[in-house]
């Protein structure tokens, strides 16, 4: 032992400094995995192995005391469940394609024993002076490396050392019985996020273990607080010495229980307690005409799952088709919500990123889900059917034109939609358009496009839900992307209050929404709608959005 730094890694703690020895340490120097690794003195456990210095010559490594992994984990027994509420909800959030993720921060980053100093300051030498929570190697089984290329920056600015392709995949099994000699102080320890067809797991070290009671790492994992995510026994293979950072590598087990928080000074975990997780199952129809099964789960989290989701569901289509050029991935199925009616996806894209927005697609709803602020949300089975083609199919509507233009109500007017695809071949979509029998005499103004487009022409961008049946109900209305859309327009006041259109105002109803003693809660419109009608989709990803007027003469 060299010392203590008190006060680190935050007000009231304290790191223990140490060199360690011996032949394995001489070799790896402090590696990404051994966090958690205890530490005897006169055969007492001092804490558990969890900072080390990056760049360092020898191995010196910081030391969590034990009495501090064991504190901060009792005194959140008991403890009152925060309640949260639900915020705004934007409807191009819910459409989203590009998961934007919000990932939590680390308890603990890299504390710089220096502060960051400007360029040219004579004290840039000394900038890499740093102590730092150990790596946690993260292996991925059965993600391809597009995916991990797509997704490895934000792991590692969370202090996660992304391993591609190393390591046993973790079959789902059920929970094993736990002995005298599960999960015992410095053994592997395995927090599986993904396990099944797919595999992703972090791998630390068990510190210390109290009956069921597990503690482990010595840092935060990813600072999440309360979790819910297996805990597993974990079998070394070898650790690699590495120039850049030597590391562990292991295969994860059977499972032995869960762990349930993930704080400042380690993570904490029970045994014989099974957590809560996402079974998927995807069935991808592949360009070759087979059909491939992949099946496996991943944690709950609101931060994780989507990620998760994104990653796995993207290596899916990557696996069997194409990865460079256009293709047209299309998505069917359903995320199922506990006490709800199920989530229906139905999506098409054809681009070159199609693989990657398709993944999107259903990652933005379960993320919109996840972090509603409704509490228990619960998510069941979510069912996919995929399928690829190696092609684009893709076209833009360039014009549209109407058989006559003056009507009675009632009648029906026919509207050419001319669509051209990327080749330059044009063709004709012919849509009928009925005028509603009670409308008044004068002018319409027809809406033709895509469901984007006619998105984000509403007046309804954003709704607070006042319950998550809202919620789910406001997803399965969300415009899709691949096909064209009919709406018909009366130039008249409405409104739009939360997510219902209030179309032929009567001026009274306005003048109360308008009255002096109020003030918002309302979007008002110039245009009220009177028809709506979302056509089938064609042999083509259409794009693209036309207006034209009608006047209603008789």
């Amino acid at each position: 032992m060299l010392g203590v730094l008190q006060g680190f890694p935050a007000p009231r703690q304290s790191a223990i400094i140490a060199r360690l020895s011996g032949n394995n340490v001489a070799r790896t120097g402090v590696f990404a995995g051994m966090s958690g690794s205890p530490v005897f003195i006169d055969g007492k456990l001092v804490g558990a192995i969890a900072f080390s210095f990056p760049f360092a010559k020898e191995p010196i490594c910081g030391i969590t005391p034990i009495q501090q992994m064991i504190d901060i984990f009792a005194r959140q027994t008991g403890a009152s469940e925060h309640t949260s509420e639900p915020h705004t909800i934007s409807f191009a959030k819910l459409a989203a394609t590009d998961l934007q993720l919000n990932w939590p921060k680390p308890a603990m980053s890299g504390g710089p024993l220096l502060a960051p100093v400007s360029a040219g300051s004579p004290l840039m030498p000394f900038v890499g002076q740093q102590i730092a929570p150990i790596a946690t190697p993260f292996v991925f089984s059965g993600i391809s490396n597009e995916a991990l290329a797509q997704f490895a920056p934000q792991l590692q600015a969370n202090g996660l050392m992304p391993v591609a392709g190393i390591g046993g995949a973790a079959p789902i099994t059920p929970l094993a019985k736990a002995t005298d000699k599960t999960l015992a102080p410095g053994t592997s320890v395995a927090v599986e996020l993904v396990r099944g067809d797919y595999s992703l797991a972090a791998s630390g070290t068990v510190t210390f273990r109290d009956d069921e009671r597990i503690y482990a790492f010595g840092h935060p994992f990813l600072g999440l607080g309360k979790a819910d995510m297996p805990m597993s026994e974990s079998s070394v293979v070898t650790v690699i010495p590495n120039i850049n950072n030597s590391f562990k590598l292991a295969s994860p087990g059977q499972m032995v229980g869960s762990i349930s928080q993930d704080r400042a000074t380690g993570i904490y975990g029970q045994l014989g307690r099974a957590p809560k997780m996402i079974p998927v199952t995807i069935n991808l129809h592949t360009s070759r005409d087979r059909t491939e099964k992949f099946t496996y789960e991943v944690t709950s989290d609101e931060f994780l799952t989507p990620l998760l989701l994104n990653i796995t569901i993207f290596s899916t289509i990557q696996s069997s088709e194409r990865s460079l050029g256009d293709s047209t991935i299309s998505v069917r199925g359903q995320i199922n919500v506990n006490g709800q009616a199920p989530v229906q996806i139905e999506r098409r894209f054809s681009n070159q990123n199609a693989g990657l927005q398709a993944a999107g697609a259903i990652a933005a709803p379960v993320a919109a889900l996840l972090t509603s602020g409704f509490d228990n949300v619960e998510l069941g089975a979510i069912n996919l059917d995929i399928t690829s083609t190696d092609d684009r199919r893709a076209g833009t509507l360039d014009r549209i034109a109407l058989d006559r233009t003056e009507v009675g109500r009632g009648e029906t007017v026919e509207v050419q939609a001319y669509v051209r695809t990327d080749s330059g071949r044009q063709f004709v979509q012919r849509i009928p358009v009925k005028i509603p029998a009670d409308v008044p005499v004068g002018q319409l103004v027809l809406f033709v496009g895509d469901g984007s487009a006619l998105q984000q022409a509403s007046a309804a961008q954003a709704f607070v839900p006042k319950d998550l049946s809202q919620l789910v109900s406001a997803i399965n209305k969300i415009k899709k992307n691949d096909r064209l859309y009919v709406k018909l327009f009366r130039i008249t006041p409405g409104a739009v209050i939360g997510t219902d259109e209030l179309p032929n105002l009567p001026p009274s109803v306005v003048a109360t929404l308008n009255s002096e003693r109020t003030s918002g809660g309302f979007t008002a419109t110039a245009l009220s709608p009177l028809y709506e009608e979302e056509l089938p989709p064609a042999e083509f990803v259409i794009e693209g959005q036309q207006l034209i007027g009608i006047n209603v003469v008789r």
